[in-house]
């Protein structure tokens, strides 16, 4: 329960204390100061009803006090569809996935007032807090009440986590570039993300050439092998490599061009359930220069296509599906390599990643790197591979100690071994 505390001033006058722990026992101590005793009265009244709690709504030492509303302020839900159905340059399946994000994860999102009262969220009363409770949130997961064996939300990856934080601040960023606008700054900024690298040697798969060299053996299909050492001599993604024509090839540059990539359909979208659409990114508009030996396997693969013909496809002429590839190819080769030896259970996207390791093995600089993958920015080719640059930390060594040393000779300062 709370007790009221009359205290004298050096003016002789008094003040009215109200003291309480914090949801009962075991909490904190909290004072709230009155100058009359009724009024103290009714706030401890209002403490012992909220169970020891800060009434929702009111803020220490000026009272019951309403967040300021925003004209055009609508929830949080609202807004970012509203945003959503209006992007342009995406396609109608990345719209759809956007849509799927609000509806599975903003819903959650919550406004805690600085009283402490929990209200719903709208795009002006969000603030930096709540979107770091979101995030915590989402990491660590909401176990279901009736079985605490399970989940209500499981936990999501750091991956997941930023890509839906990627789409909030963009959503918030809107916001605060509106006509007039409906916020001062944008809440996401400074937000504090699980690492991404967390786990990374779980989730990603190098091979080594002989380790890859075992699994090629045991697929049987000629096409399917053709395919799969594409990938892996490439780094292609496999929706880049099972779209490219006769026509993006360059025999005199002995490179090819990749100007697009299958995309799969929006659920409910009359048609086939993958088209032909630009590539991932902007930069993922690349030229990729190729070996003799895969010069080679391209020319034996142009025989007799036509220029808008697929360079890669199954043995009945029809384009290549991941799950078909996956099921009947790859799963197979692999649990054959992994009954003689293999120690690995790479998954196909694990053959661009073992491209990485590679070049790496041989001192390719990360920006070269960068754009032979088309990534977007440095940070990403960085973020998931510079781990394995430690490699040239002899490289580094050597490089800095003819520097110094360079540097010494020129300023006449004796060495000391």
């Amino acid at each position: 329960m709370a007790s009221i505390r009359q205290r004298e001033r050096k003016d002789g006058t008094h003040i009215h204390q109200v003291r309480w722990l914090q949801g009962g026992r075991g909490g904190s101590w909290q004072t709230e100061t009155f100058g009359d005793r009724a009024g103290a009265a009714q706030f401890k009244a209002l403490v012992d009803i909220h169970g020891q709690q800060w009434p929702p709504g009111w803020v220490k030492g000026k009272g019951f006090v309403e967040e300021p509303t925003v004209d055009g302020d609508m929830p949080l839900i609202d807004w970012a569809h509203r945003y959503v159905d209006r992007l342009t340059g995406i396609d109608e399946r990345t719209r759809q996935d956007y849509r799927r994000d609000i509806a599975n994860h903003f819903s959650s999102f919550r406004h805690v007032e600085a009283s402490g009262r929990v209200v719903p969220a709208t795009i002006a009363n969000i603030t930096a807090d709540d979107v770091q409770d979101w995030v915590r949130a989402q990491e660590a997961g909401e176990r279901d009440l009736d079985n605490p064996e399970g989940w209500e939300r499981r936990p999501a990856s750091p991956k997941s986590i930023a890509n839906r934080h990627g789409l909030l601040s963009s959503i918030v960023q809107a916001a605060v570039e509106a006509d007039p606008p409906l916020r001062s700054k944008n809440a996401c900024t400074g937000t504090r993300l699980p690492r991404v690298d967390d786990g990374i040697d779980d989730e990603m798969c190098f091979l080594e050439h002989e380790e890859y060299a075992r699994i090629s053996a045991e697929i049987q299909d000629p096409h399917a092998r053709d395919l799969a050492d594409w990938l892996v001599g490439t780094g292609m993604r496999w929706g880049e490599a099972t779209a490219l024509q006769v026509r993006d090839v360059n025999l005199t540059r002995k490179a090819v061009s990749v100007h697009r990539s299958w995309k799969r359909a929006a659920p409910g979208e009359v048609g086939p359930s993958y088209f032909l659409g630009p590539p991932k990114t902007k930069k993922a508009r690349r030229v990729i220069a190729l070996t003799d030996g895969q010069m080679e396997m391209l020319r034996r693969r142009m025989a007799g296509k036509r220029p808008e013909d697929l360079l890669f496809e199954t043995p009945r002429g029809k384009s290549w599906r991941h799950d078909n590839f996956w099921r009947r190819r790859w799963i197979p080769a692999v649990e054959a390599a992994i009954a003689k030896g293999l120690p690995k259970r790479p998954r196909i996207h694990d053959l661009r990643h073992t491209h990485v390791a590679w070049l790496i093995a041989e001192r390719i600089p990360l920006p070269a790197i960068q754009a032979r993958l088309g990534h977007e920015s440095i940070t990403t080719t960085v973020d998931r591979y510079g781990h394995l640059v430690q490699a040239l930390d002899g490289e580094i060594r050597a490089a800095v100690e003819a520097a110094m040393g360079a540097h010494a000779a020129a300023s006449g300062i004796r060495r000391v071994v």
